[in-house]
């Protein structure tokens, strides 16, 4: 019985570590597609920069090579209306929440964001409501090969704003337009950039008791587990 047992916890560890993936790969896809179109239709990711950042975050969730070609194609063969959004809301006690992604339906997705922000009692704002409220700016998750000091010269020199050590990698900040700048030269000099990214970050952080704190929590989390959505911000 405690051999089934075990098979049982490997067996349900795996399903959800599927699904998991299946989501992220999702999303990945979706943002190469629309990344891909609004850059003109330009699928060769040195001129289109959007479409590099896509693509590159798609290899940091391990998308295999030939689902990044089929999403490319995808942007000029199919038919779908994917489009993004940027939703804006207030969650429990008051906290901003910005959510990005992408959709073929829109009406379903303000929907189905909307009940969860009535779910948790908040509520979806106009554009710009809470947007003022947060910063645009770039980050580049780069593997961590040098130490604290070098790095943060390196970026600075590159024209980077900021720089925060995790663990095994470094945080490199910039504006929202000298990312793709930042990112270049950086590669230059032989860092190894995992991924790098656009986000909204909060001008100042909001806080609240441990209970309101983890009611907001929980109405980011079933944002994000959203197939349509990317991202999501919170001065929480």
């Amino acid at each position: 019985m405690s051999g089934h047992s075990k098979w049982s916890k490997v067996k349900h560890q795996k399903t959800t570590s599927d699904a998991v993936k299946s989501t992220a790969f999702t999303k990945a896809s979706r943002a190469i597609t629309v990344a891909a179109r609004e850059g003109g239709g330009i699928t060769d990711p040195a001129r289109n920069f959007r479409l590099r950042l896509a693509m590159e975050n798609a290899r940091a969730v391990n998308m295999p090579k030939e689902t990044i070609v089929r999403a490319v194609e995808r942007a000029t063969a199919s038919s779908d209306n994917l489009e993004p959004f940027v939703y804006e809301g207030y969650g429990p006690g008051g906290v901003a929440v910005i959510i990005e992604g992408v959709t073929d339906n829109k009406q379903r997705t303000a929907a189905a964001i909307k009940h969860l922000f009535d779910r948790f009692g908040g509520s979806l704002a106009g554009p710009g409501a809470v947007g003022h409220l947060f910063s645009r700016i770039g980050a580049l998750d780069i593997t961590k090969s040098t130490d604290s000091d070098t790095m943060l010269g390196l970026a600075l020199v590159s024209g980077a704003e900021d720089i925060e050590e995790e663990n095994d990698r470094y945080w490199v900040y910039t504006t929202d337009s000298s990312l793709h700048a930042v990112s270049e030269k950086l590669r230059e000099v032989g860092m190894h950039i995992r991924s790098q990214k656009l986000i909204y970050v909060p001008r100042e952080r909001l806080t609240l008791s441990p209970e309101v704190a983890h009611q907001a929590s929980e109405l980011v989390n079933q944002l994000r587990d959203s197939d349509d959505v990317t991202d999501v911000a919170t001065n929480l």
